[in-house]
């Protein structure tokens, strides 16, 4: 049994006595996508589904896997007659695997900042660009991280890495092309600093409960939404925005988090509300926004 190759993004087929069979899709889930992925190489899968890599020209794989998703290869899986005596035209099922990231961003408090390193013939070694090739190499490694767009790039450590030299629009690093002189480190900061912030609603006098479209508290009774975020660096403040109007409350964030206190709901309290983090860190505002709270306020 193998594959047609070790693209992480195929059709999936198998080989059996000398030739090639495509997989019915209704024969395959994401369990044994799983070990196909880890066969190849690469990451979690990222899409599974019918057609999606074109229909093969042979044979139908006569058997249903089923993997419990564990097994380091698909011949390992378990396998049994198929349910369905036949498989639709059109009905062969595609495969993308997520492919394994390369590249990180070290010692920057945040996966999306730091120096720049690749995973090379076994280690994590340094990259360096020249001082004009720098920002394109940041850019690539920004988009490659799924980290936003680049923001700075700093000196790097004084370690010298690997050269490498990108045009710019490459969506992986390892699309660029390779210097085999050593050029200085180079630290990328990029647009996606912040961790997204967490939101929560509390109160002391039991005047919260839970309803079809989210939180409710009764008219009349304190609560309390508070904002926080992981400890990637200190300071920073909390803006919490509500949608209903243009009222914004901001407090300084003391142990990564901040209160905001209601001592009395009532029916103008009711919408959506959102908190958003910010702070000056690398000599740049950053900022990150938590997605919608929506609260109602019923009678008690």
């Amino acid at each position: 049994m193998d594959f047609t190759s070790t693209l992480p993004e195929q059709r999936v087929e198998v080989k059996s006595n000398q030739s090639w069979a495509s997989v019915c899709e209704a024969d395959f889930d994401r369990q044994d996508a799983e070990v196909v992925c880890r066969e190849l190489g690469c990451e979690a899968p990222a899409a599974l589904q019918v057609g999606l890599y074109g229909e093969g020209e042979g044979q139908t794989w006569d058997k249903e896997f089923q993997c419990k998703g564990k097994e380091s290869l698909l011949l390992d899986c378990d396998t049994s007659d198929r349910k369905h005596n036949t498989c639709l035209p059109g009905n062969a099922v595609g495969l993308t695997c997520s492919e394994p990231d390369d590249v990180r961003l070290v010692r920057g408090g945040s996966r999306c900042a730091g120096g720049v390193e690749r995973y090379d013939q076994g280690e994590w070694r340094t990259v360096g660009a020249e001082d004009w090739d720098q920002e394109d190499v940041a850019a690539v490694v920004c988009r490659q991280l799924g980290c936003g767009s680049t923001v700075s790039v700093l000196p790097g450590n004084t370690t010298r890495g690997f050269g490498v030299h990108c045009d710019g629009p490459e969506t992986v690093l390892r699309e660029c092309r390779r210097r085999y002189d050593l050029y200085p480190g180079l630290t990328a900061i990029c647009s996606n600093l912040l961790v997204q912030p967490d939101i929560s609603l509390t109160d002391s006098m039991g005047g919260v409960s839970g309803g079809h479209k989210g939180p409710e508290v009764f008219r009349g009774y304190s609560f309390t939404i508070t904002c926080s975020t992981q400890p990637q660096y200190p300071g920073g403040s909390f803006f919490l925005t509500f949608t209903c109007s243009n009222r914004t409350q901001t407090q300084p964030a003391v142990n990564h988090s901040a209160a905001f206190l209601f001592p009395a709901a009532d029916d103008s309290h009711q919408g959506n509300y959102s908190c958003v983090y910010d702070n000056y860190v690398f000599s740049h505002n950053f900022s990150s926004e938590r997605e919608l709270l929506s609260l109602t306020v019923t009678g008690n």
